[in-house]
């Protein structure tokens, strides 16, 4: 059995806290090997030792057999590491094949031979599956897409072993199966892949191999096939977890958010939002499912007051809030967990503790005649932190030191707590890993409970079915259909998602 990778003994420390422990990990050459763990667990830092951008304080590196010392990322590529991160690197004015070649580009007579970066970039396209048009710009492109050029860099820079480190958590399901399609398309050409994924369902289907990590050590290292979806579930966590529908007690409670005929335009003035109309009552989650980019997004921003809307009418508790700004939004009682984290989440270079006084620094009890109560906001953050299970070294913690489940558990902390009576999650549980997410689920469940009405927004079908009370399908900017929560047909949701309207009189489909 011949490795491409060999980490051995593997420390890495940030003061007193150990990331990862004497780690050793072993990827066969022309495999995929699955990472996988507890957010804070230590999978992104050990991919960061691999690819150099961070120094092990003990252990060893070996790539190909052979011994190596990486101090920076340029040394990885050189030998042969490519990394796909989770938040893209590209410039969106630029072109995708000025992004392919973006540090290293091909020149002749001293400039840009553009249409050798072009040519070059289409060869790649071809020869690895990876259907791109290499004069589009970048900013014009669906993330699909932009994960595609991320990962055609890495292979213009001669990668012979690639790390993706979340690569589903921003893909529709047809945009992830095409990924996988992908990887064994590198697998076949003798390439290796390491995948960091949170989606046991995902590691199940396209793994040879799997790693765990918990607590920043490797737990079991095995051939995926001799391990099922609960097994993994123990390693990583230590204890069963539930995947079935939530107990939840009747709906009682009066219609506290109501939709009528809302119209909005996207970025390039195409209408995005078509008419939806929709309400949602005390104690009851409601879910949006649908195909990433059919609206969801926009129906998002329109409701917490990010974008206008052309026409239609927003209520919340009677009360009418079309057209009012994110700030007044907040004010009247709707909590905005935005789909994007870092862009509209958090500021990343603020303190945990900052981050959770957004929105309320200038509420009594967490500031007194406009000056901050320290002590009030210190008490709170470790709270939070306890309660949501934030992993952290402390409360004065900056957001980018977080990994991406735990700076979700900051936003979810900020807004569940933030006394609205309306609570707007946008992709609850993305990039969250398996325990989190059943903790996050409990927590939802919990402000259904205290009489919360709640809008979820997932691209997860699993998670509609475990939380929501009724299921509302977007295609198109439209809603198709409704579904009980406790009565999902996969085939008719599927359909729906599809664009396709089930006719119950017979065996035919009304395509819309």
């Amino acid at each position: 059995m011949s490795f491409a990778i060999e980490l051995k003994s593997i420390t890495k420390r940030f003061g007193s806290f150990v990331a990862n422990e004497d780690v050793n990990l072993a990827v066969e050459r022309g495999k995929i090997h699955a990472i996988i763990g507890e957010n804070g667990a230590g999978k992104t830092t050990l991919m960061n030792v691999l690819f150099g951008l961070l120094q092990p304080d003990e252990g060893e590196i070996w790539i190909d057999g052979e011994k190596k010392v990486l101090p920076n990322p340029a040394a990885a590529i050189a030998a042969g590491i490519g990394m796909v991160h989770q938040h893209f690197k590209l410039v969106p004015s630029l072109t995708v094949a000025e992004n392919v070649f973006l540090g290293m580009e091909i020149r002749k007579g001293g400039l840009i031979d553009h249409a050798a970066q072009i040519r070059k970039t289409a060869e790649l396209s071809k020869q690895f599956g990876l259907q791109v048009d290499p004069t589009e710009r970048v900013g014009l492109l669906s993330v699909g897409i932009e994960q595609r050029i991320e990962i055609l860099k890495v292979l213009a820079r001669g990668a012979r072993t690639i790390i993706l480190d979340e690569p589903t958590a921003v893909l529709t399901p047809q945009e992830s199966r095409e990924l996988f399609q992908t990887l064994r398309g590198f697998v076949a050409q003798g390439m290796t892949v390491i995948f960091i994924s949170h989606h046991l369902e995902e590691v199940m289907e396209v793994s040879d191999t799997v790693s765990v990590l918990r607590h920043g050590k490797n737990v079991a290292s095995r051939p995926t096939a001799e391990l099922s979806k609960s097994d993994l579930v123990q390693l990583m966590v230590g204890r069963l977890v539930s995947f079935d529908r939530l107990p939840r007690g009747p709906i009682a409670g009066k219609t506290v958010l109501e939709v009528e005929d809302l119209w909005c335009r996207d970025e390039r003035q195409l209408q995005a939002l078509k008419g939806v109309s929709f309400q949602v009552r005390a104690g009851e989650i409601v879910g949006i499912a649908g195909v990433a980019g059919n609206g969801q997004t926009e129906l998002a921003e329109v409701l917490s007051g990010l974008r206008p809307s052309s026409h239609g009418r927003i209520k919340l508790a009677g009360r009418d809030i079309t057209g009012r700004s994110a700030r007044e939004i907040r004010a009247a009682g709707v909590g905005h967990v935005p789909g994007d984290r870092l862009v509209r989440g958090v500021d990343r270079n603020a303190s945990i503790a900052l981050n959770l006084l957004m929105g309320r620094q200038d509420q009594s009890p967490w500031s007194r005649h406009g000056i901050i109560d320290r002590t009030y906001l210190q008490q709170q953050t470790k709270a939070l932190i306890e309660r949501f299970d934030i992993r952290a070294r402390s409360p004065e913690s900056t957001a980018k030191s977080l990994s991406g489940g735990n700076i979700q558990k900051v936003v979810l902390a900020r807004e569940f707590t933030g006394g609205a009576d309306c609570l707007l999650i946008d992709q609850p549980t993305r990039g969250v890993d398996i325990g989190a997410q059943e903790s996050i689920h409990a927590e939802i469940m919990r402000q259904r409970a205290a009489g919360k009405a709640i809008l979820v927004i997932s691209v997860q079908l699993d998670e509609l079915i475990a939380l929501a009370d009724r299921i509302l399908v977007m295609f198109g900017g439209t809603i198709m259909g409704e579904i009980a929560g406790d009565r999902v047909d996969e085939e008719e949701i599927g359909m729906l998602m599809a664009g396709v309207v089930p006719d119950p009189h017979s065996q035919t489909v009304d395509t819309v």
